[in-house]
């Protein structure tokens, strides 16, 4: 069995997976839920209920802003308390929805049963459909980004999709929420990367898997065997080996296909591939086959000193406090939350911040492990260039971003970075070169936007 890679950089942190054979819980129902209208790349959702309005699980609470936008759905039932702003990840009091939570009543157009859906039962679906039933249920990339998956679906008419590959990579160290997934619902997510293909007009699939979770390689493997076996579609299981951050877009694409995807504005589907997350693949079944909105998401709760971690099936908008509770509460002393984890989760202000359609983690690191040491100067070693699975000099790009040089930072293809922290976690000066770094993509995105609008 070949185990493949990408061929730039890369690191192999501590993987920590504390939570990998732990059986999802479904996590119990928030007393209050802050459905923030920005969870998803692109504008804002806007509300379509007010205050007072009384709401179903799956009632639509939020709708499309624009054409990069997606809708937002009540995950409980209850009624509206009250439009108004609330703390995200990013720290920010941002446009909310809250609803009090009463009872469990769901809208009666969503199929509750366990009964498995597939394709061949399902013929008057067309690709069209497909991509239309994904966009109303508010399906975005979960993986953390947020991108709308139908716009994935539909690419411009200068890029064509030759595959889809399924990234269940889960690179990142403490998150086993896709792990889980995938070993509890495999059946699910086949189903959905078919639907997925079906919509993109191909007929080959890849579903990307690192070799330290040999349990889901061996049941996607036979589970696929089964259901393509008499199928106009190809799908392949491929071994990855174990390497940070392997679940990056264009890494993964590297290592499934041996394509390179050029620096941007070029995406995976401009060399013929469309990435979607497992997470995504179950959501695309779930909203196609089941009529169900995305309103909840497999999400892990981990940390080295929590009492009991775990994985959850978690309602959106349940604060992340309620997760924590479940655990044993936070752990004495200081600790860091992160939404997300340790290498590109965001640090958050309170736990009373919702889970998101993105959020795959909450992980509590404690102030030992989290403490910088002092930075010191560069010694010119160029461990961060080695590292840097884009190809890019992290030293350089840190220090322009220092001295405000943005004209050489973009030239320097400062916005290539996909904000890893691969070079962060091997310099041993212990320099912030991914804080530095990213304030000044920022900044140089924003230059970039700029100068095209005046064009």
């Amino acid at each position: 069995m070949k185990i493949k890679t990408f061929r730039i950089g890369g690191i192999h942190p501590e993987e920590n997976k504390l939570t990998h054979e732990v059986a999802t819980k479904v996590a119990p129902l928030p007393k209050q839920a802050i459905f923030p209208l920005s969870q998803h790349i692109g504008a804002p959702a806007s509300p379509v209920v007010q205050k007072g309005d009384k709401v179903k699980v799956g009632t639509k609470i939020a709708d499309a802003g624009a054409f990069v936008s997606a809708p937002i759905y009540s995950s409980v039932s209850g009624t509206v308390f009250k439009i108004d702003t609330a703390v995200d990840a990013t720290g920010y009091r941002k446009p909310a929805i809250i609803i009090n939570v009463e009872g469990d009543e769901w809208e009666e157009s969503i199929d509750r049963s366990d009964k498995l859906e597939t394709l061949k039962a399902h013929p008057e679906l067309t690709p069209e459909e497909i991509i239309s039933r994904v966009k109303e249920a508010g399906v975005t990339g979960m993986g953390g980004a947020g991108f709308p998956t139908f716009i994935k679906l539909t690419p411009p008419p200068t890029a064509k999709a030759e595959c889809v590959i399924i990234n269940a990579v889960e690179c990142e160290p403490y998150i086993t929420a896709d792990y889980r997934l995938m070993m509890e619902h495999a059946d699910e997510v086949i189903v959905g990367l078919e639907l997925l293909m079906k919509a993109a007009k191909v007929t080959r699939g890849y579903i990307g898997i690192e070799t330290n979770k040999p349990a889901a390689i061996d049941l996607l493997t036979k589970k696929c065997a089964e259901a393509f076996a008499s199928s106009d579609y190809t799908v392949e299981v491929v071994p990855l080996k174990q390497r940070y951050p392997q679940g990056g877009e264009k890494q993964l694409v590297d290592a499934v296909i041996n394509r390179q995807v050029p620096a941007p504005p070029a995406i995976p589907v401009n060399v013929g591939a469309i990435v979607q997350n497992v997470g995504t693949a179950y959501a695309v079944y779930e909203a196609v086959m089941k009529s169900k909105p995305l309103f909840e998401r497999y999400t892990t709760v981990t940390g080295k000193r929590l009492q009991n971690p775990g994985n959850f099936l978690v309602r959106m908008g349940t604060p992340m406090k309620d997760l924590i509770d479940v655990c044993g509460g936070m752990p004495e002393g200081d600790n860091k939350l992160l939404a997300g984890g340790p290498m590109m989760g965001k640090a958050l202000t309170s736990t009373e911040v919702p889970v998101c359609k993105g959020t795959n983690s909450v992980t509590i690191i404690s102030d030992d492990e989290a403490r910088r040491k002092e930075p010191q100067p560069c010694i010119r070693c160029a461990k961060c260039v080695d590292a840097c699975p884009m190809g890019l000099e992290p030293y350089l790009l840190a220090k322009l971003s220092e001295v405000k040089n943005w004209e050489r930072a973009e030239h320097e293809d400062i916005t290539s970075c996909i904000e890893c922290g691969s070079c962060q976690f091997t310099c041993p000066a212990h320099r912030p070169l991914l804080d530095n770094i990213r304030q000044g993509k920022t900044t140089v995105m924003g230059i970039i936007r700029n100068r095209n609008v005046k064009k």
